[in-house]
């Protein structure tokens, strides 16, 4: 009896068919579980001399950004180095972030971009200190001589696929600039700057358009705009101020305060031995101890220390005790409108040197196109 062959071969028609698409899923249900979460490259600019500007357009990726990750390098750098106060993550003097038609994403010092929008704005990293740079695998601390590698992320996306941004069409993409800080604000002495260069690699993290079905993000079109403005009037040292912020038009998910003195160093001005009110059209909404906000920023931000002089609010803990970064409902964001008049206020504030101080605000502001979704709109 013959025995069947071992060797079976299929015909040359199906040996050159191409691979089925296998990650298709059948119509319905939400834009996440029709599209993939993908990354790809925007660019790499090397040789940026301190003081200069990088402005390469962005490329077009078949999908919706959700982030920007941002590496630079500093090399060159000789010397015995002292590093500035907010150094590292100051290595840019302003980061600046737009939509195709000019609206102001990102819009803030480096130090904001880079150091506070992720340690507590949510849209990258988490609570267990993943949302703080210095803490992730890529961040390479400043050496003796001041060379070293910040790797931080420029969010758009504040739930998941909620304000993304369309990046398939390469006539219509948002624009990045960065300004490279000079070296007297890097270092605070002893490094030799001559032959410093700064190497810039941006890349995009991205859904990928959805694959046999037509379907979009959640409320597409609707952004998270950080805003960097001064309060008024000035912070004196162990005196009582009511500090006005600008009028703003959204709904906030994160409040960032953020101290300096006279010689624009971070500083303290939060009184622990007096209440702080955080007032809202001339009502109290927050009136408590300056040590219970410290307490409620360690439980919403995780165990990471807060930054001299910084002060931050979380409208994302509906869910939580704990900002959960992109698991957010946006029920309890604040709503606000050109006529809503936010304030904070000490008496006295504390004790400080080189006063008066300025109160810079970092608002998250959400502008909604249409009714803003809450809930779970990936659901």
């Amino acid at each position: 009896m013959p025995q069947p062959s071992m060797n079976q071969m299929g015909t040359a028609q199906e040996a050159g068919r191409p691979s089925p698409q296998t990650t298709i899923e059948p119509p319905g249900g939400p834009f996440i579980r029709h599209s993939q979460r993908g990354r790809a490259p925007q660019y790499v600019v090397s040789g940026t001399a301190l003081g200069g500007i990088v402005t390469q357009p962005l490329v077009a990726r078949p999908g919706y950004f959700s982030k920007f990750r941002v590496t630079q390098t500093v090399s060159g750098t000789t010397g015995s180095a002292v590093m500035a106060a907010d150094a590292p993550t100051n290595l840019n003097s302003l980061i600046t972030l737009r939509d195709a038609f000019g609206t102001p994403l990102i819009v803030t010092d480096s130090y904001i971009a880079a150091n506070l929008i992720g340690l507590y704005g949510g849209g990258y990293g988490i609570n267990n200190g993943t949302n703080l740079y210095s803490n992730l695998p890529g961040y390479s601390a400043p050496s003796a001589t001041g060379n070293f590698t910040i790797d931080y992320a420029l969010p758009l996306e504040f739930a998941t696929a909620y304000g993304v941004l369309s990046g398939a069409n390469a006539s219509l993409l948002p624009t990045l600039q960065f300004n490279i800080n000079s070296a007297a604000n890097i270092y605070a002495s002893g490094a030799t700057t001559t032959n410093t260069v700064v190497s810039t690699t941006v890349d995009a993290d991205f859904f990928w358009l959805p694959e046999g079905v037509a379907v979009e993000p959640p409320g597409l079109g609707t952004t998270r705009q950080w805003i960097q403005q001064q309060l008024t009037p000035s912070v004196p040292s162990n005196g009582s101020a009511r500090l006005q912020f600008p009028r703003l038009g959204g709904y906030l998910d994160t409040i960032i305060l953020v101290a300096r003195d006279s010689n624009g160093d971070r500083v303290n001005v939060y009184n622990t031995s007096a209440r702080l009110q955080f007032y809202v059209d001339g009502v109290p909404l927050i009136d408590s101890t300056v040590n219970n906000i410290y307490d409620d920023m360690w439980i919403s931000f995780g165990a990471v220390a807060r930054p001299t002089g910084v002060m931050a609010f979380s409208r994302k803990t509906s869910l939580n005790q704990q900002s959960l970064g992109l698991l957010d409902t946006g029920e309890t964001y604040l709503s606000t409108n050109p006529g809503t008049l936010l304030e904070v206020s000490q008496s006295p504030w504390a004790t400080f040197s080189n006063g008066p101080a300025t109160m810079t605000a970092v608002v998250g502001q959400i502008v909604p196109t249409g009714s803003i979704i809450q809930g779970l709109p990936e659901i």
